[in-house]
């Protein structure tokens, strides 16, 4: 789950971590308010997405007014964001943050993210601030500082030395530094978060350490645990489809190909949209509706899949562990007449009654494609696709 940057930024406050005023505006009078309660004469107006790239986009501006703040609010509400990390469709922007502005003197980067290669809290750090960091991977690998945190002894004072002395932060900041790091430490773990980008991090002209932006992901997994992180949802900034998957438990995401995939089973998932692509067929989603699935989560994730417009096909991928392969073909048989299907369906089961299964799509008096594995079933279904548009 993500959230805005200024709902970041509250969050981090709570935790020490310095970060300029701000307020959230939905209006042009709200803005104005902030602005004027602010003070100052300088203000930046930042459109809140949940994608990065807004600066790039037009989603970031200078107000050297009131009147101006107002205006690039007006301007701003209601626009469409278009970004790296958007999509080509972008995003609409529903509210904006109103920020004092900083008298910035450099720019660095900061990041935390859970290494599942050594299954440690590891951080991310560049003098190269401002940037994207896989230009700067890409480009100067060696400009970015990683460093573990054992879990069993936790954050020590050496991971910010190393930090600190890896992108030249002052030897008068390294205390300023060594409390930063802590505080965006105890967020991390304590909200359960996969992963907090502040970029940039900046240090002012008058020597402060300050999250001039802030990014947070959180493990879903564990949202049961925070309800006060679950209200910070915004749920216009998800997909429509993704949205209404997360109502059934459903892992579900949207992809840009025309075959709709149904499958028990990360990686079983990662296999059949391989594959799909192997024979030169495009996925339209990645969809697990888990090993323990009953009739009604099928039923749904196959009305989902076939709610997806630009889906011409589906493909089935089961095996039938804990999930019994006669579950599968009771919640497909069902959703199909339901829907009234008008698309190619390729079925493959494999496990726990499987013959069951099987004999019930046979006679179920619908068009399903039966395969044997799960290469007949990704040739059958992107033959199927591309005849009926050839046709």
């Amino acid at each position: 789950m993500n959230i805005h940057e200024y709902q970041a930024k509250t969050i981090l406050s709570k935790y020490g971590v310095a970060v300029p005023r701000g307020a959230v505006a939905f209006n042009p009078a709200e803005a104005e308010k902030a602005a004027k309660d602010m003070g100052g004469n300088l203000w930046v107006v930042k459109a809140q997405i949940h994608a990065g790239g807004r600066g790039k986009a037009g989603g970031v501006k200078l107000a050297k007014s009131v009147d101006e703040v107002k205006q690039l609010t007006k301007e701003m509400l209601g626009m469409t964001l278009v970004t790296h990390q958007t999509g080509p469709e972008g995003k609409e922007v529903k509210r904006v943050y109103i920020e004092e502005g900083s008298d910035i003197g450099s720019e660095l980067y900061l990041s935390m993210v859970v290494d599942r290669e050594t299954s440690r809290i590891t951080f991310m750090a560049s003098s190269e601030g401002g940037m994207d960091i896989e230009e700067v991977a890409h480009k100067t690998p060696e400009k970015i500082i990683t460093v573990s945190v054992d879990p069993a002894a936790g954050i020590q004072p050496w991971h910010a030395r190393v930090l600190g002395k890896g992108i030249g932060i002052p030897s008068e900041l390294a205390k300023e530094f060594s409390q930063f790091i802590f505080g965006i430490y105890r967020a991390f773990v304590e909200t359960d978060t996969s992963q907090i980008e502040i970029n940039p991090l900046v240090i002012t002209k008058g020597g402060k350490l300050v999250a001039l932006d802030a990014k947070f992901n959180f493990d879903e997994n564990s949202l049961y645990r925070h309800p006060d992180i679950v209200e910070l949802r915004d749920e216009d900034e998800e997909d429509p489809l993704e949205r209404e998957a997360s109502k059934y438990g459903l892992s579900y995401v949207k992809m840009d190909g025309n075959i709709g995939c149904m499958v028990n089973g990360a990686g079983l998932a990662m296999s059949t949209m391989d594959i799909i692509k192997l024979y030169g067929g495009e996925p339209a989603n990645f969809l697990d509706v888990g090993g323990g699935a009953n009739k009604e989560k099928v039923t749904a994730a196959f009305k989902l899949i076939l709610s997806d417009p630009s889906v011409k096909g589906i493909l089935v991928n089961i095996f039938g562990g804990i999930m019994r392969c006669d579950i599968i073909a009771e919640g497909v048989i069902g959703a199909a007449k339901e829907v009234n299907l008008s698309v190619p369906l390729v079925v493959r089961l494999a496990g726990t009654n499987v013959e069951l299964g099987k004999k019930m799509l046979s006679n179920s008096g619908l068009a399903i494609i039966p395969a044997d594995d799960l290469a007949d079933a990704a040739e059958k279904i992107v033959s199927a696709v591309k005849n009926k548009e050839a046709a």
